[in-house]
């Protein structure tokens, strides 16, 4: 999930106010023309904030993965740092994702769930699946659900998230280059965390005998964690300048 959340907050400052090219301008320029949102100084440092904040709360769903994966019996507490974290990740990303849609941009809600802007409709389910995801994952803490899947839900999303974010292009930008960098770090860490995950629990689900698996295993979600932890950095570290 965590690369499925990041790819809307990195289109976060998303609804360019884009100027047309001139006939003498190629499609593909990244020169910031008046008018334009995206690689303004306002979208710029609009789009900047919300990555840093987001990874914040990606690195404390990293904490909160590493504590069981290192089999530290203190700070406990720190589990529900996951589903908080994911609960106000997917609140700010449905009010704040663009700022021209509902609820705080001159868009109303149902211009903002017709698909007229495709990104902007994305960026709203993703916030409602960012959501689902942390309530489904408190459940998991508080022991009211055990089942697989739903366990799979959040290294699931991040294996599709990872490969979103290597599609994952901005409008007309000057960074454009570098913010495609960034993109395929994080989406490289997505999918190295979720692979990771998955193959701990098919090590734990082996019909080998559990001992001779228990530290691989342990490995292998540690990984996970730390990549997710790396993920936030990523996003805190974030620049378009």
């Amino acid at each position: 999930m965590l690369a499925f959340l990041m790819w809307p907050i990195d289109g976060i400052a998303g609804m360019e106010m884009e100027a047309p090219h001139s006939e003498h301008e190629p499609a593909h320029s990244h020169t910031v023309v008046q008018g334009q949102w995206e690689g303004s100084p306002e979208g710029i440092a609009y789009s900047e904030f919300n990555h840093a904040f987001t990874g914040l709360g990606v690195i404390l769903v990293g904490l909160s993965e590493l504590q069981p994966a290192m089999g530290w019996h203190v700070l406990v507490w720190v589990r529900w740092f996951l589903p908080i974290s994911l609960v106000a990740s997917g609140v700010f990303v449905l009010i704040w994702s663009d700022h021209e849609a509902w609820p705080i941009g001159s868009w109303t809600l149902a211009e903002t769930l017709s698909g007229k802007d495709p990104e902007m409709l994305q960026h709203k389910v993703f916030g409602i699946l960012a959501l689902g995801v942390g309530l489904v994952e408190w459940c998991l803490r508080a022991e009211k659900i055990h089942h697989f899947i739903w366990r799979a839900l959040l290294p699931g999303f991040a294996l599709v998230g990872g490969f979103m974010l290597f599609m994952h292009m901005h409008g007309p930008h000057p960074a454009g280059h570098q913010i495609q960098i960034h993109h395929n770090v994080m989406g490289t860490l997505a999918l190295a965390g979720g692979v990771a995950w998955f193959a701990g629990e098919w090590l734990s689900q082996s019909q080998t005998s559990i001992s001779a698996f228990s530290r691989p295993k342990s490995v292998l979600k540690i990984i996970w964690a730390f990549f997710v932890i790396m993920i936030g950095v990523q996003l805190v570290l974030y620049s378009e300048t």
